[in-house]
């Protein structure tokens, strides 16, 4: 019986007892001699649960916020949020684009004037009518 005692208690301090191997420790504790200071060990956690808490109060429920309703707030400020942020990323993109074809525009018209520039040459040789116009005629 106090070999049964022994391996009771060494799985019950090991944590490894069942409620069953619990009851049946304290009915062998009961009966045997020797063992004191586990008697008095479960003798305090039987006065303990025979003990009714006083002034126990459930704690009231308050009213919380349903969590679905939330879900669905954050769930559409996201949306929103995405939307706005990419509605912002294509200003950007539009903004871009039309500062390269700006710049291209600029570079293509500053070109243009340069060739206009260089053109005007023959455009006064158009007015001419005779190479001798074009050459002045040597003395004779």
């Amino acid at each position: 019986m106090n070999e049964r005692i022994e391996k009771l208690l060494s799985s019950y301090w090991a944590g490894e007892s069942t409620l069953q191997e619990e009851a049946e420790l304290r009915e062998l504790l009961k009966k045997s001699d020797g063992f004191e200071s586990e008697k008095a060990w479960f003798a305090e956690l039987e006065d303990f649960s025979k003990e009714e808490p006083n002034n126990l109060q459930k704690p009231k429920r308050t009213k919380t916020a349903s969590l679905s309703w939330m879900g669905w707030a954050a769930s559409i400020l996201i949306l929103m949020g995405t939307y706005f942020g990419w509605q912002a990323y294509e200003r950007q993109q539009e903004e871009q684009a039309y500062q390269e074809v700006m710049a291209a525009l600029s570079l293509f018209q500053e070109k243009y004037y340069e060739g206009q520039q260089q053109l005007q040459k023959m455009n006064d040789l158009k007015y001419l009518n005779t190479t001798n116009e074009l050459f002045e005629p040597l003395e004779k």
